[in-house]
């Protein structure tokens, strides 16, 4: 698993997707592919190592098309080469599809679709995902609801695109759970699917955030969203404000030099709107916080993983020293585990760069059901983290490329700051 980029429209798919991958490289991974549909056939290119080769397979056997899905992969079934790579076809080759998570009982479905006559070609259990989108195609029934019988079998949190070429006019994404984000990408008269913003920052800054257990019918002329049970769904189309520029290296020789440097105009960015200084008052109006609240809050308690779990150490000592309220901090993969001591009366604050991190996530879904007020601290808008939360704080920080954390780390401790005199400052 890794990153996913989609593209239907007017251009050759090709170049748009191998620019996308690219400015997921970041993430890292040991494999790349894409596949396109040319002259109603699914071509597809991939490679195990870096992007670079996948890009050299492509200059030696091109493929063109308006039509195409890629990726790049993170082993996690199968050895990184060749034929472990996404994008993974079906037996007929009519299916495609790439994917992000794991499918837990990919042993069971693989032993299943092998009695049935199925053939595998990797070891990953990836493929059991197309393998079963063709069996269910086999019955007549269209791409979108044999997409959506497949997803009934899996066990797991998924993110999913799948393209077919018996129904060339759309592409079909999903998500369930939190195995990443799914983004769709709005242009003009052309649609982009990635797993990640900057993929396709140089397309569209209009953005929709897939929920989990929704799936997205994304054609040339528009997007159709819908719940796993077929209802359709209204969406909010995010304008983000991120730029491209924001997230290439620039003069800097990487992405954390350029980012340790960006921290004296990213904390300003932080701050700008939010302190009034001549008033000595602080003002977070998406954190919906209001006096009856702050004064009934008896407890906080701050969830999450890595860097964003340390700046949340940092918080506890600033709002217990300046609101006077207790604060707690768990490690968010063990939050959900420990029977947390959480009611209406505790504010639990997630705190997550990408506002996607899963185990984060899982720790809000724990605090949503023991009925916690629910707050966050992200820095990707329309995030799942975001759209959570009861109230939340922007870092406005702009995107974070580099793995160690640098200005995603400062830029939230001066939010607890801030969210440490609001409290004090509502509670009299």
């Amino acid at each position: 698993m890794c990153g996913i980029v989609g593209y239907i429209g007017l251009q050759d798919a090709t170049p748009v997707i191998l620019n996308g991958l690219r400015r997921l490289e970041y993430r890292g991974y040991d494999s790349a592919g894409l596949a396109v549909l040319q002259d109603g056939h699914i071509q597809v290119r991939r490679d195990a190592g870096k992007l670079a080769r996948l890009a050299a397979l492509v200059s030696e056997k091109p493929v063109h098309g308006n039509v195409g899905i890629g990726h790049t992969r993170w082993a996690t079934h199968g050895v990184p080469n060749e034929r472990n790579a996404h994008p993974h076809a079906s037996q007929n080759g009519h299916v495609v599809v790439v994917h992000n998570g794991i499918v837990e009982n990919y042993l069971e479905l693989r032993g299943e679709l092998q009695a049935e006559g199925v053939e595998f070609k990797s070891d990953t259990d990836t493929e059991t995902i197309v393998q079963l989108v063709e069996k269910y195609l086999s019955l007549k029934i269209g791409l979108v609801e044999a997409v959506r019988k497949t997803l009934g079998h899996l066990k797991g949190a998924h993110g999913i695109v799948v393209m077919s070429s018996e129904e060339p006019d759309k592409i079909v994404a999903a998500r369930i759970g939190n195995a990443g984000g799914v983004v769709i990408g709005i242009g003009e008269g052309e649609m982009f699917v990635a797993s990640d913003m900057p993929a396709i920052l140089d397309h569209t800054r209009r953005m929709v955030f897939l929920e989990s257990c929704q799936i997205a019918v994304v054609t040339c002329s528009g997007l159709e969203v819908q719940t796993l049970e077929g209802k359709p769904v209204r969406y909010e189309v995010h304008s983000v404000g991120w730029d491209q520029v924001s997230a290439e290296k620039g003069e800097y020789r990487h992405f954390m030099q350029k980012e340790i440097h960006e921290q004296v105009r990213s904390l300003t960015d932080t701050i700008r709107g939010r302190a009034d200084f001549e008033d000595g008052r602080i003002n977070l109006p998406q954190l919906n916080l209001t006096p009856e609240l702050a004064r009934r809050i008896k407890k906080i308690v701050i969830t999450a993983c890595g860097t964003a779990a340390h700046a949340g150490m940092v918080g506890k000592v600033q709002i217990e020293k300046i609101a006077r309220i207790p604060v707690e901090v768990s490690i968010g993969s063990e939050f959900r585990y420990s029977d947390p001591l959480v009611d209406e009366d505790t504010a639990v604050l997630a705190i997550s760069q990408s506002g996607e991190t899963a185990d984060t996530l899982a720790a809000m879904e724990e605090a949503r059901i023991k009925g916690a007020v629910l707050w966050s601290i992200v820095n990707a808008i329309g995030s799942q983290a975001m759209r959570t939360a009861d109230g939340y704080i922007s870092m406005q920080t702009g995107p974070e490329i580099g793995v160690a954390s640098t200005k995603a780390f400062t830029a939230p401790l001066v939010d607890l700051y801030m969210l440490a005199v609001l409290l004090a400052d509502l509670r009299g």
